[in-house]
């Protein structure tokens, strides 16, 4: 795929729609575009959707395209493929789609960065199967304007596109949420018995078991391992004489009244 060429042109009837195809190892790739659009590499205004899966990559392409008929939309494996084809024009937004990849791995971080630096005028958007909030924000640190979890349908996907074209930075409202709640828990009041019961990180651990999270959960949210927090989960029970979890969160709701 590295180096491909336009080839042919197809036209079919009942659409109007243009598909413009290159050469992979087995088989044509198509490109679609409606009416009659200038040639792929003279585009002025464009998409570039970076994702290494060419089935993922090729059905987002054509349902956002379906979605807005005037959105253009290159679809590339890598960013070294682009590179290869000496596309003229900088793409309007780069679509980097990360799968079930997380931000915080270090490639991924890298390429998020990358694309964002050699980019500068182009807004980089990124779209993961996730929308945990810690993910989100390091998307944004890394330079992207936007994050679109896979939970979003494919309106709200393409008006995430439009949004971030036209400056703005696209945050899915399932994190937002996710974001009240924290702040929510964070500020919940704590009387003069806990804080002289627990420690603080013990007083997180404790109010993460109160709301009902598993451990994987409280420790994704601290930034701490899953056997650290099951170390605090084990002091807190023995200082309230607790047997279990939900004797934990009886006890706790009863401590916060």
């Amino acid at each position: 795929m590295i180096g491909q060429t336009i080839t042919s042109e197809k036209f079919t009837p009942e659409s109007g729609a243009r598909f413009s195809s290159v050469p992979t190892s087995n088989s044509l790739r198509p490109f679609i575009t409606a009416g009659t659009s200038p040639s792929i590499d003279e585009w002025e205004d464009y998409v570039l959707l970076i994702d290494s899966r060419a089935l993922g990559r090729e059905c987002l392409s054509k349902s956002l395209a379906d979605c807005d008929s005037a959105l253009h939309i290159i679809t590339v494996g890598s960013l070294d493929e682009w590179q290869m084809r000496g596309m003229e024009t900088l793409p309007s937004a780069i679509l980097f789609m990360i799968g079930g990849r997380k931000v915080s791995d270090t490639d991924i971080s890298a390429k998020i960065c990358a694309l964002a630096e050699r980019f500068q005028t182009s807004p980089v958007i990124v779209g993961a199967d996730g929308d945990e909030l810690p993910q989100l924000l390091h998307a944004l640190e890394c330079g992207a304007r936007g994050y679109i979890p896979s939970s979003v349908g494919i309106k709200v996907a393409a008006e995430a596109l439009a949004l971030a074209r036209a400056g703005g930075v696209f945050v899915p409202a399932s994190s937002l949420l996710a974001a009240k709640e924290a702040i929510t828990a964070n500020a919940a009041p704590r009387n003069d018995l806990l804080d002289g019961m627990f420690t603080p990180r013990e007083v997180v651990v404790a109010e993460g078991l109160r709301r009902g999270k598993a451990n994987k959960i409280i420790a994704y949210e601290m930034d701490l391992c899953e056997s650290t927090v099951k170390v605090h989960v084990r002091n807190i029970m023995k200082k309230l004489n607790a047997t279990n979890r939900t004797e934990v969160a009886f006890k706790m709701r009863e401590l916060v009244r």
